[in-house]
């Protein structure tokens, strides 16, 4: 094998998985196929939760989410891996991801972005939903004894985005809510290095713990799965107005927001409530928050569902621009014509992309080159 065939091999796979799956599955401590230097799990230690309530009989009640689960000693909360020992409410995942990988930050998605730069991932087992359609369930839908978890430290998450060039650090791929107290001692540190951070979530943290993050954080890309709150309760075991409260949190700290719809055939491709969703978005955000209208696939326990029809995507799409909203993207769709970023006011492409590799950026100090429109976004 000549040299360097190993690494386009290895690409032309993942760039396959990519198009076929239409996902952002990671491969599991795949770097650029790198060797990631494993550390051994039993190096971690317990690490007490930063945000519970201590009540009578050595029960907690942790404060983390919208569940604030109230949790007997010796048993875990919903999500799995927090734990209630002599009273104590600890965190099981601490500094022990199950997922690393360096991201172009197009597959966030983050399009408003620092667009072309890579983003290095990580993620821990679980997750505080139960989404039926979830494309990372063999770790999302895991507990950390269940899945193959490494050791690294906030200051090695931190030192390895340096030396592989990452400019941002993304928690992704599960829920970040869940390993928060690994999630905030990056971001701190990250911060004081000059390195962004991104984080991926179902929206589901309490306003807190949110805050409290908010201030080290850069952008957040949050999943509104719909705007029906049964569709919530029956398809992700989950509750709607939690996501609501908090991107109106996020928009109110001025920290970078773009929203992912995935459109799930019969479930919630509802012209009627995508419009009233769109509606919500520019009214309560405002108008120039990125929206992607993401294709499903069939995955987990929804395998009896087709992939979602690109016409589908696309009404979504106009539904979007009739509400007034100025970024409307097409998502899970490869070479797809609005999988670039299109200029509200002069209608040209200002990021040309397909997937998630850009082709040509037009952008001018986050202005459009052809009429000197301001594209929302971080630009450098």
């Amino acid at each position: 094998m000549k040299a360097g065939s190993g690494k386009l091999i290895a690409l032309a796979i993942g760039i396959l998985a990519v198009i076929i799956l239409g996902t952002r599955m990671p491969f599991l401590f795949y770097w650029e196929n790198r060797t990631v230097p494993k550390q051994p799990a039993s190096k971690a230690t317990l690490q007490e939760a930063r945000y519970y309530r201590k009540l009578d009989n050595n029960r907690v009640q942790c404060q983390t989410c919208f569940r604030e689960c109230i949790v007997e000693e010796g048993e875990k909360g919903f999500c799995r891996n927090r734990i209630n020992k002599k009273g104590i409410y600890y965190t099981l995942v601490y500094a022990l991801p199950c997922a690393v990988q360096i991201d172009p930050i197009e597959k966030e998605p983050a399009f408003h972005m620092l667009p072309g730069t890579r983003i290095f991932c990580l993620a821990t087992a679980s997750c505080n939903n139960r989404c039926l359609f979830c494309h990372n369930w063999h770790i999302s839908q895991r507990g950390p004894e269940e899945t193959t978890n490494y050791y690294m430290s906030p200051e090695e998450v931190v030192q390895k985005a340096i030396e592989y060039e990452c400019p941002t650090i993304s928690f992704t791929y599960t829920e970040p809510t869940v390993f928060y107290e690994y999630m905030y001692d990056i971001s701190r540190l990250a911060k004081q290095k000059g390195i962004r951070i991104l984080f991926h979530s179902n929206g589901s943290m309490n306003p807190e713990p949110l805050e409290d993050l908010l201030k080290y954080t850069d952008a957040v890309t949050i999943d509104l799965k719909s705007f029906d709150p049964e569709f919530y309760r029956k398809i992700s075991s989950s509750e709607r107005d939690p996501v609501l409260r908090t991107l109106k949190i996020i928009r109110q700290a001025k920290v970078h927001l773009e929203i992912v719809n995935l459109i799930i055939p019969t479930l919630n491709d509802n012209g009627e409530k995508i419009q009233e969703m769109c509606r919500w978005i520019k009214e309560n955000l405002g108008a120039d928050t990125p929206i992607h209208f993401n294709r499903f696939f069939p995955s987990h326990k929804l395998t009896n569902l087709p992939p979602t029809p690109v016409e589908t995507l696309e009404a979504a799409r106009e539904i979007a621009l009739k509400q007034g909203l100025k970024f409307v993207y097409v998502g899970n769709v490869p070479g797809h014509k609005y999988n670039s970023t299109f200029c509200p006011h002069c209608g040209k492409v200002v990021l040309e992309r397909v997937h998630f590799m850009v082709l040509n950026n037009y952008l001018v100090d986050g202005k459009c080159k052809f009429c000197g429109y301001r594209i929302r976004g971080i630009w450098k």
